[in-house]
């Protein structure tokens, strides 16, 4: 199936291509659609889902979009929906390495064992407009002190992962798939499209 993915991140299409290797995975840009969207809900399920509806209503293929964010319990849950926009000010978007070192710099003097996070995505799938879906999934892990390893983007270098000890961009493509909050949720996506095609559909939440 082709889906429309509600983004611009080249980064986020290369991984949830791979990911959802069965299916052709296209960016809005791929059918000359200028698409934005202000992300606004208060939990990653409503800019999820909101997402993906603006999208389809534009595009009218079957969409999916995702919210992904970080929640770090020293920081009172944030910078959770607004991940991507941590520190931004006056519409300036900080870079993936400047977000880093904001959010370590408030995290000085947390004590390891206070540095407790976890990565969170919803993901919503639209096939048409009675066939909608959400699944959202998480992975454990903590703050490092510093930055480790070149893989992933966004916050991967400072998020510990609980079950490897190492940092999310430490770890392999193939390793990160398997255990990250966006790979956990693309496999429930994956078995939805599965069950879909032989005419079997489940509304998930």
């Amino acid at each position: 199936m082709e889906l429309m993915l509600a983004s611009q991140n080249h980064n986020k299409l290369g991984e949830i291509s791979a990911l959802l290797f069965n299916h052709s995975i296209i960016l809005p840009e791929h059918r000359n659609i200028e698409f934005s969207f202000e992300e606004n809900g208060s939990t990653f399920i409503a800019n999820a889902l909101d997402k993906a509806e603006a999208l389809y209503n534009l595009s009218k293929m079957a969409t999916l979009a995702d919210d992904s964010g970080l929640v770090v319990d020293a920081l009172d849950g944030g910078p959770g929906v607004f991940s991507a926009r941590y520190g931004c000010s006056n519409g300036q978007l900080l870079s993936s390495v400047e977000r880093n070192q904001l959010l370590l710099k408030n995290l000085e003097g947390v004590a390891e064992e206070k540095r407790t996070a976890r990565f969170v995505c919803a993901m919503a799938l639209i096939i048409d407009p009675y066939r909608k879906f959400v699944v959202q999934e998480t992975v454990e892990g903590s703050i490092a002190f510093h930055p480790h390893g070149d893989g992933g983007f966004g916050y991967d270098p400072i998020f510990i992962v609980e079950s490897t000890g190492e940092t999310m961009a430490q770890l392999s493509n193939y390793e990160k798939n398997m255990i990250s909050h966006r790979g956990k949720a693309a496999q429930r996506i994956a078995a939805l499209l599965h069950n879909f095609k032989h005419k079997e559909i489940f509304y998930v939440s």
